[in-house]
């Protein structure tokens, strides 16, 4: 099947890439994606290319920081009993081992609690503060939720617990009646950076505690970067914008991990198929990493995960990376299964205009899955989408959302909010619980907010491309530079690039386990460059001997071939078209 994406290409200036090239002598294919990026001088390239600790905000320009410092010394002071109160997810658990390990280096071992997405649903539970009371519990810190808890910190309110809240979701009208609330997104907070994810949130609260406890710089330049690595986990995971301060948090941290002693990790590396020694990119992240620590609370309990990070035993590590790594695979499996009964419901057919927001629900589904199968759908046929399961003992349906760029999800759920019983999230992901009988109208009303903001450009796939390139730019030289342009993610995507007329002389080769794959040469004048293609099988009649097509490629890492003695780098074909 021929392409049905639109092709968009940034407008650059030759001559202002050039002399941004001049100037941090790089070469023209980096230069020309900075410049279309908005980083137009010397001093910026240079700060975007080798960000520095000192970039980091001050963690005391967030609003509620001094009070919630204040408030966590004195309990540490007093010696008083501290509960956690994470999330399931990367991110949440990411913040829980932060903040554990924050207070264990001050001498204060915290109690946690994360909650068993299948037995507990999401976000704080009165019941669970009912029960810190009656062990005595007097501050509860949120790590990646509460900001929408209104009535469970009440309660702890009514109890005599005092909450410091840390989250990075959107808050509703009002706020809960907390201690002291972290979060860039509340109103009134002049932090600038309102893209952290929550462990984002709990590095900033450990860099306050840090310079009010008075650390040496040395000390706390130190261990900055070490707790920088999970705020790197968290930050690619949680998918937040991949720039400013939340580039520095993930470059220096990715440029750790391999150098960790942390014994999880390292068996997480393992069980993961990372090499020892290889970089770490945030695709190993996202594809390797974040989904094994994601299976355990999507598939079961995720407190072993926290155990896996702070654990010193590396027997007992590697024990529990290997029932992740097999959780892992029940949860693709259970995916799988998701995908394959959506596609025979649509029956091979892509959703017409009139279904612009597509909700799926079946009450078999593992609600542990619906999340990944939403951002498969969006991905499929790039309309929001919202997957739903069934919790047989409340009888409520559970599910999740994914968004495309163009649709605030969080927003459009605000619009039809009185369908649920409760909802939260943001602007890409939200999660959801209803009545079951009101499936069908939540159905029609989604469809319906998403028909009145979607226009059909909007749900057409565009492929956004930075910067022209002709094949003899490609060299070790000029992708090293583009690869520095890494870490990629939100708003700082892996670099793609137009390159015209080029022709194909020889048949396409497939590979991988079923033959999805395709590689293939390209050839412009006397240059050749070997290129692959994920999941191109089903358009190999676009690639026949003698053809002449654009392509939009990207530049990637090649660790595996770096180690057996070829360039460290490959080319990705993203997609094709006839030559114009």
């Amino acid at each position: 099947m021929a392409s049905q994406a639109r092709w968009n290409l940034r407008e650059v200036p030759e001559d202002a890439a050039k002399n941004l090239a001049r100037s941090c002598n790089l070469s023209l294919p980096a230069a020309r994606v900075l410049w279309g990026r908005g980083i137009h001088d010397e001093a910026s390239a240079r700060q975007f290319l080798k960000p520095e600790l000192r970039y980091l905000h001050d963690p005391f320009l967030m609003r509620g920081m001094d009070r919630a410092v204040d408030r966590l010394r004195r309990a540490l002071n007093a010696h008083e009993p501290v509960m956690l109160y994470g999330d399931y997810d990367v991110d949440g658990i990411s913040s829980v081992v932060l903040i554990l390990t924050m207070l264990r280096l001050m001498g204060h071992d915290a109690r946690f609690h994360v909650p068993d997405r299948l037995k507990d649903g999401y976000g704080m539970q009165c019941a669970v503060i009912d029960q810190a009371a009656r062990d005595g519990i007097r501050l509860i810190v949120s790590l990646d939720t509460g900001i929408r808890a209104l009535e469970p910190i009440a309660r702890a309110r009514e109890l005599g617990i005092d909450v410091i809240v840390t989250d990075h979701h959107l808050p509703e009208d009002g706020l809960p009646d907390a201690y002291a609330i972290l979060n860039p997104n509340q109103s009134g907070c002049p932090y600038p950076n309102k893209g952290l994810c929550g462990a984002g949130v709990a590095l900033k609260l450990i860099q306050a505690l840090m310079e009010r406890e008075k650390w040496p710089p040395h000390r706390i330049a130190s261990f900055s970067d070490s707790f920088l690595v999970m705020a790197a986990i968290a930050t690619v995971a949680d998918v937040v914008p991949l720039i400013g301060e939340n580039r520095i948090i993930v470059k220096r941290g990715l440029e750790r991990i391999t150098r960790t002693t942390n014994e999880g990790l390292k068996a997480l590396l393992n069980a993961g198929g990372v090499e020892p020694g290889s970089s770490i990119s945030t695709s190993d992240i996202g594809f390797r990493i974040a989904p094994r620590i994601n299976a355990a609370g999507r598939m079961d309990n995720a407190s072993d995960v926290v155990e896996l990070f702070m654990t010193q035993d590396g027997d007992r590590a590697r024990a529990i990376a290997t029932r992740l790594d097999g959780l892992n695979i029940e949860r693709q499996k259970a995916g799988e299964d998701v995908v394959r009964d959506i596609l025979d419901a649509l029956r091979g057919q892509i959703p017409g205009d009139d279904q612009a927001g597509l909700v799926f629900y079946d009450p078999s589904w593992h609600r542990g899955v619906v999340g990944i199968v939403a951002s498969r759908v969006v991905e499929m046929y790039h309309r929001p989408a919202l997957v739903l399961g069934r919790d047989d003992k409340t009888g409520y349906v559970q599910g999740s959302g994914r968004s495309i760029p163009s649709f605030h999800l969080l927003d459009a759920l605000e619009s039809i909010g009185d369908v649920f019983v409760r909802f939260g999230g943001h602007r890409q992901a939200v999660g959801i619980t209803l009545e079951e009988s009101r499936v069908p109208e939540l159905r029609e009303r989604f469809n319906a907010a998403a028909q009145k903001l979607l226009s059909k450009d909007d749900m057409q796939a565009q492929v956004s491309i930075d910067a022209e390139l002709q094949l003899k730019e490609l060299n070790d030289a000029s992708a090293a530079e583009i690869l520095q342009l890494a870490p990629f993610g939100l708003d700082n995507p892996a670099p793609l690039f137009l390159v015209r007329g080029v022709e194909l002389r020889q048949p396409p080769e497939l590979f991988g386990r079923e033959g999805e794959h395709v590689r293939f040469r390209l050839y412009s004048g006397d240059c050749c460059q070997f290129a692959k293609a994920w999941r191109f099988a089903s358009r190999t009649a676009e690639l026949a001997p003698g053809s002449l097509v654009d392509v939009a490629l990207t530049v990637d890492a090649d660790s595996y071939g770096l180690k057996r003695g070829y360039a460290g780098w490959g080319v990705t074909v993203r997609d094709i078209r006839p030559a114009l």
